[in-house]
């Protein structure tokens, strides 16, 4: 595994932007930081606007993968701007099918444990003006996730991540995407596997639930 690495850091308070001659209200525009504070239930100086999706314990740290920038640029030739995910970690060597929920990091002073996926919405698209985007990160996976907070304390942009441990069931949060969004032939003990995930946010297992719910539904 190569070294896991900080590109960059960003924290916000929503803003009033213009999409398609259409106001809207979002956290997603984030500004370049030199270090985050974090605490159990938010970064100092990080808001979100939408808190029925957006924020809570659950989902308090942000990271998206780097590598992602040089595939979407590849994919429609579009060099997006920093924090384009709204993401408050940009960095290396931590993509989707490298972690597992439940996997515990300590990233500067803080510990963080992931949590869940990310369920992109289409404010991404307005964010970078680019309206196959959110179809394309459902379709890849490449959506980025989150940590819930074990210890408080600073990040800055120097700051190692150490790797402190694995969870036991391995279950990535790639997998979780593709089962949800896209595997046809899942099962309901697929599912059952991942709701005893116990480090899986609610979010999650709600989303998993409905879908088991369907499935008992089609079988019946």
């Amino acid at each position: 595994m190569s070294n896991r690495e900080i590109i960059y850091i960003s924290k916000g308070h929503p803003v009033n932007k213009t999409f398609e001659g259409n106001e809207y209200h979002s956290g997603i525009w984030k500004n370049l930081s030199d270090q985050l504070d974090v605490g159990f239930l938010s970064i100092s100086g990080d808001s979100v606007a939408n808190h029925v999706n957006h924020g809570g314990k659950e989902r308090v740290v942000c990271y998206y993968p780097y590598e992602h920038y040089t595939y979407w640029k590849e994919e429609f030739g579009q060099t997006l701007t920093t924090s384009a995910f709204g993401e408050n970690i940009t960095g290396l060597n931590m993509k989707e099918d490298e972690v597992c929920v439940g996997d515990i990091f300590q990233v500067g002073e803080a510990i963080l444990q992931v949590s869940q996926g990310r369920f992109p919405c289409v404010t991404i698209n307005k964010r970078n003006n680019n309206p196959l985007l959110l179809k394309r990160i459902i379709e890849t996976g490449y959506t980025g996730y989150f940590f819930r907070v074990l210890k408080e304390g600073r990040i800055k942009l120097n700051s190692e991540i150490k790797q402190l441990s694995a969870h036991p069931m391995g279950i990535t949060v790639s997998e979780i995407h593709h089962l949800y969004f896209h595997k046809q032939s899942v099962t309901l003990g697929e599912i059952d596997r991942v709701l005893n995930l116990e480090a899986l946010a609610e979010q999650w297992k709600k989303l998993l639930i409905g879908k088991k719910s369907q499935l008992n539904v089609g079988e019946g």
